[in-house]
C-alpha cells in the first residue's frame, strides 16, 4: 500500500517542474498583459480603468489592420514556396539516389542554424543599392540595379529570407517522417509495377499529411509573428519599413518606442487572437479533407 501511494505521489513530483516554470513564465505574463490590456495611461488622471475600449480602438486602428493584412499576404505567399521547397528536398534525399545525401542534408539545413538576426544582416548587405554585390555586378553590366529594398519589392525580398533560413528546418521534418515509413509498402508498390514517381504520389505524400500539417501549422504561427527580419531591414530601408509594418513590430514600437504598454498589450491579444483562429481554420480545413 505503501509502494502503491508512493508511486502516485512520483507523478505529480515530475510535472511539478514544468507546471511551475509554465506557470511563473507563461500563464502569470499572459494574465498580466491581460490586466495591463484593460487600462489606460492618461495625463489627466494617470492610469485608468477603460474596460474594452482598447479592443475597440484596436479593431478600428488602419496601422493593425493594415500590418495584419501585410503579414497574411506574406503567408500566403511564402509558406507555399517553402513547404514545396521542402518537401522536394525531402523527397529527393529518401529517394536514395543522390550522392553525398548526408553533406546536401545538412548544407540545406545550416541556414536554419544561423541566427535570424544574422541572416537578415546577410541579406540586408546583398540587398543592398549602393555595396551590395547585386547592384555591384548590375552596374558592371550597365543594368539598372534591382531594388529590393524598394516598397514593391520588399515583401518580396522578406519572403526570400525567411525561406531560406526556414527550408531546411521544415526539411527535416519531413525527411524525418518519411524515414518512419515501412519499407513493405514501397516493396508492394514496386511489385505492383509503381515507379518512383507513382510511389512518391501515392505512398510517400499520403503518409506524410500530419508532418505537412504541423509545419503549416508552424508556418502560421511564424509568419504571423514575423518581427526580426522587418525590424533590422527597417534601419536600411525607413521609408518602406514603418514601425506598423507587421502587427508583431508595431506591437513592439507601441511597447518600447511609444510607451504605450496598455494599448501595446491589446495589440499583441488581438495578434493571438488571429494565431489562434488561423491555426484553428488550418486544422478544421484539414480534418474535413481526411474525412472527405
Amino acid at each position: 500500500m505503501t509502494g502503491t501511494r508512493r508511486h502516485r505521489a512520483a507523478g505529480p513530483l515530475f510535472v511539478a517542474p514544468f507546471l511551475t516554470l509554465f506557470l511563473l513564465l507563461f500563464l502569470a505574463p499572459l494574465g498580466y498583459a491581460a490586466y495591463l490590456s484593460l487600462f489606460q495611461s492618461r495625463l489627466i488622471g494617470g492610469t485608468v480603468f477603460v474596460g474594452l475600449d482598447n479592443y475597440t480602438q484596436a479593431l478600428g486602428d488602419p496601422q493593425l489592420l493594415h500590418g495584419l493584412g501585410r503579414v497574411a499576404l506574406f503567408f500566403v505567399i511564402q509558406v507555399p514556396v517553402m513547404l514545396l521547397l521542402a518537401l522536394l528536398f525531402a523527397l529527393a534525399l529518401d529517394s536514395g539516389l543522390l550522392r553525398l545525401a548526408r553533406v546536401i542534408r545538412l548544407g540545406i539545413f545550416v541556414p536554419y542554424a544561423v541566427p535570424s538576426v544574422v541572416a537578415a544582416l546577410m541579406w540586408g548587405y546583398l540587398y543592398g543599392p549602393d555595396f551590395g554585390p547585386f547592384a555591384q555586378l548590375s552596374r558592371k553590366l550597365d543594368l539598372p540595379a534591382p531594388h529590393f529594398l524598394s516598397d514593391g519589392w520588399m515583401l518580396g525580398s522578406l519572403a526570400n529570407i525567411v525561406t531560406w533560413e526556414f527550408v531546411g528546418y521544415n526539411m527535416i521534418i519531413l525527411y524525418a517522417a518519411l524515414r518512419t515509413v515501412p519499407p513493405e509498402l514501397y516493396e508492394a508498390a514496386a511489385v505492383d509495377g509503381a515507379g518512383a514517381w507513382r510511389i512518391a504520389w501515392s505512398v510517400k505524400l499520403p503518409a506524410l499529411r500530419p508532418a505537412l500539417l504541423l509545419t503549416l501549422l508552424f508556418s502560421v504561427i511564424g509568419s504571423f509573428q514575423l518581427f526580426n527580419e522587418p525590424n533590422l531591414l527597417m534601419k536600411i530601408a525607413p521609408d518602406v519599413i514603418t514601425s506598423s509594418y507587421t502587427a508583431n513590430l508595431y506591437a513592439y514600437s507601441l511597447a518600447f518606442t511609444g510607451q504605450q504598454v496598455n494599448y501595446a498589450a491589446t495589440v499583441s491579444f488581438l495578434l493571438g487572437l488571429v494565431i489562434v483562429i488561423a491555426s484553428y481554420v488550418v486544422l478544421l480545413t484539414a480534418n474535413r479533407r481526411r474525412t472527405a
